[in-house]
């Protein structure tokens, strides 16, 4: 029996690692660990005011803080009945949307773009891909900038309330939002261009189940109060946990999620799947010329989907920041009671985002909250299961370290940073 021993997966929300176990040319087993004891973030709400909760939970990530306030926001006020204004969905809106810009921006550019040039970091890049470095650079610098003029903070901005916002973003820096965004289009599609140009590997592929968020209106976008599926099926976001089925592994502190009984994908490849067709402007001009069905069965996928959502965010921003400004500011609006259930859901930059509520006497009495990359452990399994028996069935077995640091980075599973993400130790011993 031969083990693939992948010691430590960095920044993947805490401590993890993979385990393969090879008998001759077959996969006997893939393991996914996550080592990091639990953060009973969903236990320590609980006894605790609204307030409170929005001031905890963005801390289970530095990465996507605002989109786990949006939807902790949307979560509370469902279950204390406050509707928010036109004005005030809209710049939360603008807000997700510079969090996805960073995001993506990071991880496409800094994680996975020296794996397809062939450097082993970013810094080995610049001398002879400077630009692509400046490119990344500066789409980081606007998301951030972005999120820091609505949220009054890069992270964990706490300017969305319950309600609404403590401060509107003024109407001057509302027009710097748009003049730069303006700016940057022609940088993305030159980044959307590049990723197109990469021979993405067949050995990943594999068929499965895609799931995201529906935006009411029939356009693109992050937010919604319902689950849009692959097979064809639609639920409600306050039916999350039917439909994602969660579940406890004994080699995991993270908790795992599946379909039907079967692995599923969300993140930016789930949403290219079943919402691509509505991109418009540029962004749908490059879905129509580079989708194709391999991207229903290929992980490697994710990369150019983050891609083509950056250039997507861009364009519309100036549309979204024109709807904001022609609305007057605003007051915050307050509860109308005291106790309820709510759920929030969010397309975070990774996936589907859930934050699910109950409240008494104006205090949580219970929380649980559904991640990314915990729905998407199962599947990261099942494609590196396929990825090395394939790889095996083929007699390839060179460069297994760094195949498998770009399955794992597709996922783009809540790195911040990482140049070598992971270190293979391989063993003919039998366990």
């Amino acid at each position: 029996m031969k083990r693939i021993f992948i010691k430590s997966l960095a920044r993947v929300e805490g401590h993890g690692g993979i385990t393969v176990k090879i008998d001759g040319k077959k996969v006997k087993d893939v393991k996914v660990q996550i080592y990091e004891g639990p953060r009973l973030i969903e236990k320590l709400v609980v006894g605790k005011s609204p307030e409170d909760v929005l001031n905890i939970v963005p801390r289970i990530c530095g990465i996507c803080t605002l989109s786990h306030r949006y939807a902790a926001l949307k979560g509370l006020e469902k279950a204390l009945n406050i509707e928010v204004p036109l004005r005030t969905r809209l710049t939360r809106d603008l807000m997700l949307i510079g969090e996805i810009i960073q995001s993506h921006s990071l991880h496409i550019f800094f994680l996975s773009l020296p794996d397809f040039l062939g450097y082993s970091s970013a810094m080995d890049m610049v001398d002879n891909y400077g630009e692509e470095v400046k490119r990344g650079l500066a789409m980081k610098g606007f998301g951030y900038r972005l999120m820091e003029i609505i949220s009054a903070r890069i992270i964990h901005g706490e300017n969305p309330i319950l309600g609404g916002f403590g401060a509107h973003p003024s109407q001057k820096v509302l027009v710097e939002i748009k003049e730069s965004a303006e700016k940057l289009v022609s940088d993305a599609e030159k980044i959307v261009e590049l990723f197109a140009s990469f021979d993405y590997p067949s050995y990943v592929e594999y068929d499965t189940t895609f799931m995201a968020l529906n935006p009411p209106d029939g356009k693109y976008g992050f937010v919604s109060n319902s689950i849009l599926i692959s097979t064809d099926e639609e639920r409600s976001v306050e039916e999350y946990k039917e439909v994602i089925q969660e579940r406890v592994v004994p080699y995991s502190f993270a908790k795992r999620s599946r379909y039907n009984g079967e692995p599923f994908t969300v993140g930016a490849i789930a949403r290219i799947n079943l919402l691509g067709e509505r991109l418009s402007g540029k962004a749908g001009d490059y879905y129509k010329k580079l989708y194709s069905k391999r991207w229903l069965r290929n992980p490697f996928f994710n990369n150019l989907a983050q891609a083509i959502e950056v250039l997507y965010c861009l364009e519309t921003i100036p549309k979204l920041v024109d709807k904001i400004m022609g609305l007057e500011e605003p007051v915050v609006k307050k509860p109308f009671k005291d106790a309820g259930t709510g759920t929030g859901a969010v397309e975070a930059p990774r996936g589907t985002l859930y934050h699910y509520y109950s409240m008494k006497d104006g205090l949580i009495t219970d929380c649980d909250i559904a991640t990314p990359t915990a729905q998407n452990l199962d599947d990261i399994e099942r494609c590196l299961r396929t990825a090395v028996g394939n790889l095996l069935s083929k007699g390839i077995e060179d460069d297994l370290e760094l195949k498998l640091e770009m399955i794992a980075r597709a996922y783009d599973p809540c790195i911040s940073c990482s140049a070598h993400l992971v270190k293979v130790e391989t063993s003919n011993n039998s366990d």
